[in-house]
């Protein structure tokens, strides 16, 4: 029965006891629980790092919940500070135009003063250009009433007016300017902060993916090996039961005398039951932590090879067996007997002779491709074939 691992032998000579051979196979089943414990403490400290991780996981959640309400409250914090900072500019630039327009506006007034000025003198007004000549001062001027009268209540408004809006709008664009700056300020530390917490939400959710990868990795690798386990205890168990009710079926065999009794091969008298290379050995397997004997080797054939009696005997058995598909036992006397499993076609009972045609070889029961498994037996106990073959 092909396991697809390198054989690990199992050397349980011929010329040992029973008493040996028998205390060789209960240190090997020992050794297979052993390995299964194992398997199982294996399982439940995945079990644990799984729960360790789902535990981490949502602590993490928790976290990143109440930093990501913080990420949001200072996001929105930050966009108010930058949209009253958009308000600003945006008043500062109309402020700039406005007071463009005013001083514009104060110069048109200023040169229409300055030409009145001009006419005065040109025309000779010497009352009018004597009021002018005497003011020390434009604010002298302005105080004197025959100055207002000259150029008119009209002109002396405009003056005064575009001056104080001149002098206001400076006030206000000064004012727009340093409440920009602050605003300015404040937004740049607040985006500074918002950045800080944003990379530190970031973070957690970095380590909240890599702890969620691990717990699937882990959670995958708990599966494979409980998968394996459990396989391999179904295995386990199939090739046990099968192993027993061979066992019982020689030894019922042989108490009640049947067989060549007395005509029996010695263990050096066996043929190879077909010709082919051997493609798993004899003893013990292990796979995910998990250990089975096989019982016997593989002989790697196509389905259909005649199979051969390795040695004369009586055919105590031939039919389906769980785990070996088809079966052929014969015993051939002295407490020895052979088995040919996982056949194509049987073709034989009751007595056979040495290299006569029993069955053909295929892929029935626990198979993974077309081959002959071969058991040789000694009181019902399982021994390795190679050293009982040419």
């Amino acid at each position: 029965m092909t396991l697809g691992l390198a054989a690990l032998a199992l050397p349980l000579g011929a010329g040992g006891s029973l008493s040996d051979q028998q205390a060789a196979v209960d240190s090997k089943i020992a050794s297979l629980r052993a390995q299964i414990a194992q398997a199982k403490q294996k399982e439940g400290q995945l079990t644990g790092e799984i729960s360790s991780a789902s535990s981490a996981i949502t602590s993490l959640e928790s976290r990143i919940a109440a930093i990501t309400k913080k990420v949001d409250a200072l996001q929105a914090d930050l966009d108010v500070h930058r949209a009253r900072l958009s308000t600003l500019a945006a008043r500062y630039r109309r402020q700039t135009i406005e007071l463009a327009r005013l001083m514009r506006q104060h110069q048109i007034a200023q040169e229409r003063l300055n030409a009145r000025l001009v006419q005065l003198y040109e025309t000779q007004n010497t009352d009018e250009l004597a009021i002018l000549l005497q003011a020390g001062s434009l604010h002298d001027l302005i105080e004197q009433v025959d100055y207002f009268n000259a150029i008119g209540e009209r002109d002396k408004q405009i003056v005064l007016t575009l001056a104080r809006l001149k002098v206001e709008m400076h006030q206000a664009r000064e004012q727009t300017a340093r409440t920009k700056t602050q605003v300015a300020a404040a937004t740049a530390v607040l985006a500074k902060k918002t950045a800080a917490v944003q990379s530190a939400r970031d973070e957690l959710v970095s380590q909240q993916s890599a702890l969620a990868a691990m717990r699937v990795s882990k959670l995958q690798l708990l599966v494979s090996v409980r998968s394996t386990r459990r396989q391999d205890e179904e295995d386990l168990a199939s090739q046990e039961a099968a192993s027993a009710s061979l066992a019982a079926q020689i030894q019922a065999q042989g108490s009640s005398g049947s067989g060549s009794s007395g005509t029996g091969e010695s263990s050096s008298g066996l043929i190879w039951p077909v010709s082919g290379p051997v493609t798993s050995g004899f003893g013990y397997r292990c796979l995910g932590g998990v250990c089975r004997l096989h019982a016997g080797i593989d002989i790697g054939v196509p389905s259909g090879t005649p199979v051969h009696a390795a040695a004369s005997g009586t055919v105590i058995f031939a039919g389906a067996m769980s785990g070996y598909g088809n079966i052929v036992v014969i015993d051939h006397g002295n407490g020895l007997a052979t088995a040919y499993a996982h056949l194509s076609a049987i073709y034989t009972g009751g007595s056979v002779s040495q290299g006569q045609t029993i069955a053909a070889s295929g892929c029935t029961g626990r198979c993974f491709g077309p081959h002959l498994h071969f058991e040789v037996r000694i009181n019902g106990n399982p021994v390795d074939p190679i050293g009982y073959l040419p």
